[in-house]
């Protein structure tokens, strides 16, 4: 085995440190995975510009990033490319049991609280939380399904019909492939919003009916929507969802505020007698995932529009925090 490999450990706000660390050696049920590809989330950008995400502070430095993938280097699975499952759910709760495993209150999960996440050279995780993927898909593809797998739970919990019409606020990776989810579901993206230009020309670009800026929404009169999806974390854009939405629609909230706090119109809501739904990580979807990726009706490579190798991770995050591009990858 190797003896050191090189890791980003975040000490705290803005505080991203590279060093030599031992590598990893694998406990029971475990394989080593030499790290590919991670990308760069928007709760992994909660963790680099506040040190915290929500309610769950860092009791230690951390290793972030939990979007990866790599190629398995022993065990059952050796010199297979995996994409690597955040989420190691105990299986044995309740939840778990009724096939609520994002819900599982003894989750442990790559890059937060305590566990250490993908930003290394080489990880031990359960053989059991890898998916091989097939040839075609490389190491970047395989990290993208997590934010896809994402999507597709968001779209589950919209309960989108076919030929439904839908609208996406926030147009960041989440929110463009919740977009594309919906589509190849056979829905329309009928409504598309984001502040940043770049956003909005990739919502264009994957199909989005109608494209606005939020302040532009006011002149908006197409028909209301039966499905908003809010991926942008703010109070102005569940706002923005609300108004799209028809009388009886589903609102989906996937975005995560900034300080822990989401407040919106009630007589809009009440009004017009609205489901919120809340979206947590999610369910068992790597399979879908990679029968979407694979299909060709969801185009993760244009979503990656910056790489960089783990010596560089500081500039990836700053990149990132600046929302320059779409998706920002580190490829250790």
């Amino acid at each position: 085995m190797h003896d050191e490999m090189r890791v980003a450990r975040l000490h705290g706000a803005e505080d991203l440190r590279l060093s030599g660390e031992p590598a990893p050696e694998p406990g029971a049920g475990e394989s080593v995975v030499r790290v590919e590809a991670v990308g760069i989330c928007g709760s992994d950008l909660h963790w680099y510009e506040d040190g915290a995400i929500g309610d769950t502070g860092m009791p230690s430095p951390l290793v972030i990033g939990h979007e990866f993938a790599g190629v398995v280097e022993d065990g059952p699975l050796a010199g297979r490319r995996v994409a690597v499952d955040p989420a190691i759910p105990c299986e044995r709760c309740d939840l778990c049991r009724e096939g609520h495993p994002n819900l599982c209150p003894n989750v442990v999960f790559a890059g937060h609280g305590a566990c250490d996440g993908g930003l290394r050279e080489r990880l031990a995780w359960p053989t059991h939380r890898l998916h091989p993927l097939p040839d075609d898909l490389d190491g970047v593809t395989g990290a993208m399904l997590e934010p896809l797998g994402v999507a597709i739970h968001a779209v589950d919990l919209g309960h989108v019909a076919v030929a439904a019409r839908v609208a996406v606020i926030g147009c960041g990776p989440i929110g463009l492939l919740i977009g594309q989810v919906a589509a190849a579901a056979g829905a329309t993206v009928a409504l598309a919003v984001d502040p940043l230009e770049h956003r909005r020309e990739a919502a264009a670009r994957a199909g989005a009916e109608t494209v606005l800026a939020p302040d532009a929404l006011d002149g908006w009169d197409g028909p209301e929507v039966d499905v908003a999806f809010e991926a942008a974390g703010t109070d102005l854009a569940v706002d923005l969802a609300l108004q799209a939405a028809r009388p009886g629609a589903r609102i989906v909230l996937a975005g995560i505020p900034s300080g822990d706090r989401t407040s919106f119109s009630a007589s809009v809501a009440r009004r017009k007698g609205l489901t919120l739904v809340l979206v947590r990580r999610m369910k068992e979807v790597y399979p879908r995932a990679v029968r979407l990726a694979r299909s060709g009706a969801i185009d993760l490579e244009s979503l990656v529009t910056h790489r960089f190798p783990l010596e560089r991770v500081a500039e990836a995050f700053e990149h990132a925090s600046a929302r320059e591009g779409l998706k920002v990858v580190v490829e250790p």
